[in-house]
């Protein structure tokens, strides 16, 4: 019998897995999308074997944004009301939604077989959907090295507490190997402010923002000068891109409004209807690195993905975050202003005017950022080779015994 690490003289690839819950936005899978881009082009230098995987994920993902070697295996879509997590499609009660996305995840996993399973921000899953699948992944693929991954940011200490106190930590730490923070320490650091309990501290690796190095999916072509306004999937951005369409352009540029694929078909056409001379409204663009990279400066929300996107390159950004039902985006803001990164405005004080003076002011400004870790995606690789080299060790120590 050989080794999991081979096929035969060849080295078996290296398998991972990436879940994501996906009920707000499209920054869960995006973030997993460029961490598996990552992971396809560095694994093989870090160890001398190729990398396969699949996402899982709610969200459609056009074949051609997956790395070579990566699929994908979708479920149900669910959404987020002031009820709670409801399903977003089928007609049927949120319970038999979850047991159908559990039962899908568990299959996938175990059928997969991964060397690395990644799990972005709830590390059960929605509902606990994720629960059938550890215990299984822990009884039955007991060398699979299991993550979670953590957005830098995660809300106001006292709310984030009281997740975690729901928990058993003593059973999470049995699932996990190892917590990935996806940030800058010096920005914001979450074992320092409580967002992270004492008892999983030791686990936890920052990795720097997942930002630069992002895989571009196509070519997106605005005429120019221009200026952009982005709000992510668009569910929560509609008072923004309505203030940013009526705002005056700067003069001799265009100012291109993005409203989302998630925003409703009735909040885009008054986006539209609001839009002045200068302003060109879209749903979506073809890849929004690339429009973010032409802009002589950037308005967005404070998501994570929306401003990680974006920090690499050196136009002026605005953040106007959203600040209930979390505080998330707001705390992200002003660690980033606090450092000079960003420019920060309260949605209190958002109006057409205010948007207008300062795109104004941004175009013809450069901001160094140089001093944020943005290597996030490097980081994550070589952790990952970490995880995966010693696996292998491992196994070869077992097949010799």
């Amino acid at each position: 019998m050989h080794p999991r690490g081979h096929i035969g003289s060849e080295p078996r690839p290296i398998r991972v897995a990436l879940y994501s819950h996906d009920s707000v936005g499209l920054g869960h899978t995006r973030r997993n999308l460029a961490i598996a881009h990552a992971l396809a082009e560095e694994l093989p230098r870090h160890t001398g074997r190729s990398a396969t995987g699949l996402l899982l994920t709610s969200l459609p993902i056009p074949t051609h944004h997956l790395p070579a070697g990566f699929d994908l295996i979708g479920v149900p879509a669910i959404g987020k009301s002031e009820a709670g997590y409801r399903p977003r499609h089928l007609g049927v009660r949120m319970p038999e939604v979850l047991r159908l996305r559990s039962d899908i995840l568990r299959a996938g996993v175990l059928g997969f077989r991964p060397d690395l399973l990644v799990i972005d921000r709830h590390v059960h899953g929605v509902g606990g959907e994720l629960d059938a699948t550890l215990a299984t992944v822990r009884r039955q693929l007991p060398l699979t090295r299991v993550v979670l991954g953590l957005r830098e940011v995660l809300d106001d200490p006292a709310t984030v507490a009281s997740e975690w106190a729901g928990l058993d930590l003593h059973a999470v730490r049995r699932h996990l190997d190892a917590i990935w923070v996806y940030g800058d320490p010096v920005v914001h650091d979450l074992r320092s402010t409580g967002e992270v309990p004492a008892e999983l501290a030791d686990l936890v690796t920052p990795t720097g923002y997942l930002a630069a190095g992002r895989h571009r999916h196509g070519s997106t072509e605005h005429e120019r000068p221009y200026v952009l306004t982005m709000v992510g999937g668009g569910s929560d951005g509609t008072r923004l891109c309505l203030a940013a369409a009526a705002a005056p352009a700067p003069v001799g540029h265009t100012h291109v409004v993005v409203t989302g694929p998630q925003m409703s078909v009735d909040d885009h056409r008054a986006v539209v209807a609001a839009a002045g001379p200068d302003t060109l409204v879209l749903r979506s663009v073809p890849d929004g690195l690339e429009s973010i990279s032409g802009a002589a400066a950037i308005v967005t929300m404070a998501g994570y993905n929306s401003v990680t996107e974006a920090l690499p390159f050196g136009g002026p950004m605005l953040l106007v975050p959203r600040e209930t039902p979390r505080t998330e985006q707001l705390i992200r803001a002003r660690s980033l202003e606090r450092v000079g990164a960003v420019d920060v405005l309260r949605g209190e004080d958002l109006n057409a005017s205010r948007l207008g003076t300062w795109l104004a002011g941004a175009v013809g400004r450069r901001v160094d950022r140089s001093h944020l870790d943005l290597g996030g995606l490097t980081t994550v690789s070589r952790l990952a080779a970490g995880l995966v080299t010693d696996l292998t060790l491992q196994e070869v120590s077992d097949v010799a015994v």
